[in-house]
């Protein structure tokens, strides 16, 4: 040791805790762009509803996989399969419209427990009957998805509740996760369905229907489950009161527009020097509040609720248009794939589509919101149009995989714009509005997709849909590119 200098002994003793932290360095910056941290780091609160969304498209999923088939051994025409998927959201749009505006006075665990009861008694009503009317009726005054996507008031409820619970900076990794958990769900659950009702049909005596109504019946069950998680839901998910949220957003009004009129610090509110009020005029009478359409949004919120409607109309429909049922009825009668083999395709596109929303939410904090939201959907409407083209399985099953890549990856993204858009206390409402929009434009697209079936243009439904999605995304990209939200203004 004699020839070796201090220096050169501390450099080497500290090289190991050096390396150390380097590593510790990129481990802490990779938990912090998966948004690992901000998950685990959130309320009971905030996993719970992640955990209800996660078990919710596992029935969701397991359902769809097998929907339009159960319905078509059942002898129903594909026209009224179409009619069926449709009324099923006509008849959401209503229940949801009304549950998600009046959410905040009834309770949001008393929405989200009643829609879980419901859920539960709809996949009863599947298991045990037959009669085309009993299903349509099960399927619109209970929870059946033709989408194999969101249905009911739960989605609005929750995203409502979430950013309430969220602080705004990992807000957008808490609706990855969120939107990760529910393809994860969806993916599970077409799988195992897939493969039990494959394996259910070796068994001496079984057939598909009675397979089929297996899934339903464990769609029953994941209903109970969903209604016992809501149950364990606290306090902290209800909104205020309806006296002080009224009270809340008229100050909260106020000193939004003095902070956009004024940029001087001085012009803060503060403990030792409280801002005056500017009109001191008593508070409208609440009870008119329960016969606003639209309670408590402010007018910039109605105008960006408007142009995000007709945006957000227009990709809905033609989610309509090629929906899960659609898109598995397609490969079993285009290409005769077995349940288990068309489980196994929709799990691995499940599971690609939950792991880029990882990705999309380390992407939106470099490039925002809005660009994420276009340019990771754009690719996947692209591949949309080109499923039907090929005239083999392996081809197709390869642009239904692209597709999957990024067809997800705006979702989280857009729950966050959405959320910034609008003030905290409009959240459950617009949220609402803005899925009730959703899903009765996306209702149109499954009577068109069954009458292109009936008339043997089966492929046509996949490039309208293309065509939609991707003017969707430029016209998107052209309207917002450039806006600012509130709380960046703000900022």
């Amino acid at each position: 040791m004699a020839g070796i200098s201090m220096r050169t002994c501390g450099n080497w003793y500290m090289r190991p805790f050096a390396k150390h932290q380097r590593q510790s360095d990129s481990y802490y910056r990779l938990m912090n762009e998966l948004g690992l941290y901000s998950i685990l780091g959130s309320s009971r609160d905030s996993k719970l509803l992640c955990l209800q969304r996660f078990v919710r498209l596992f029935a969701y999923g397991a359902s769809t996989l097998i929907l339009a088939l159960y319905l078509s051994k059942l002898g129903i025409t594909h026209a009224r399969i179409g009619l069926f998927m449709s009324m099923t959201l006509w008849g959401d749009v209503v229940i949801s419209f009304v549950l998600t505006l009046f959410a905040d006075r009834l309770g949001r665990r008393r929405i989200l427990m009643l829609g879980a009861a419901l859920m539960a008694a709809s996949g009863l009503v599947f298991a045990f009957s037959k009669q085309y009317w009993v299903l349509v009726a099960a399927a619109i005054f209970g929870v059946i998805s033709p989408s194999g996507n969101e249905i009911g008031p739960f989605k609005a409820i929750e995203e409502s509740t979430l950013s309430q619970l969220s602080p705004a900076a990992i807000r957008s990794d808490i609706f990855a996760w969120y939107v990760l958990l529910g393809n994860a769900g969806t993916a599970c659950g077409m799988v195992t369905c897939g493969w039990l009702v494959q394996w259910l049909q070796t068994l001496d005596g079984w057939t598909a229907i009675p397979a089929h109504r297996v899934i339903f019946a464990i769609y029953a069950l994941l209903g109970i489950v969903k209604l016992i998680l809501a149950i364990m839901l606290s306090d902290r998910c209800e909104s205020e009161s309806p006296e002080q949220e009224y009270q809340k957003v008229t100050e909260l009004n106020d000193i939004e527009i003095e902070s956009l009129l004024s940029r001087d610090d001085d012009d803060d509110i503060t403990q030792d020097q409280p801002a005056p009020k500017p009109n001191p005029k008593p508070l409208l009478p609440l009870p008119k509040k329960n016969y606003a359409l639209l309670p408590s949004i402010s007018p910039t919120s109605r105008t960006i609720l408007l142009k995000l409607s007709i945006l957000f109309s227009f990709d809905s429909f033609a989610s309509g248009v090629a929906s899960a049922s659609w898109t598995t009825y397609f490969f079993t009668t285009k290409f005769s794939l077995p349940e288990g083999t068309l489980g196994t395709l929709f799990f691995t596109t499940g599971i690609i589509a939950a792991l880029s929303n990882l990705v999309a939410s380390s992407i939106s904090k470099r490039i925002g919101l809005l660009k994420t939201m276009v340019f990771t959907h754009l690719p996947s409407a692209i591949f949309l149009a080109l499923i039907p083209l090929p005239s083999t399985a392996f081809p197709a099953m390869t642009f239904l995989v692209l597709r999957a890549c990024t067809q997800n990856m705006g979702q989280a993204p857009r729950q966050a714009f959405l959320a910034a858009a609008v003030l905290p206390s409009e959240r459950t409402a617009v949220m609402g509005v803005v899925n009730v929009v959703k899903t009765l434009s996306q209702s149109g697209g499954p009577v068109l997709t069954g009458w292109l079936v009936g008339m043997k243009k089966f492929w046509m439904a996949f490039l309208i849909a293309g065509a939609l999605k991707a003017g969707y995304d430029l016209a998107m990209l052209k309207m917002f590119l450039g806006y600012r939200s509130r709380e960046e203004v703000e900022v």
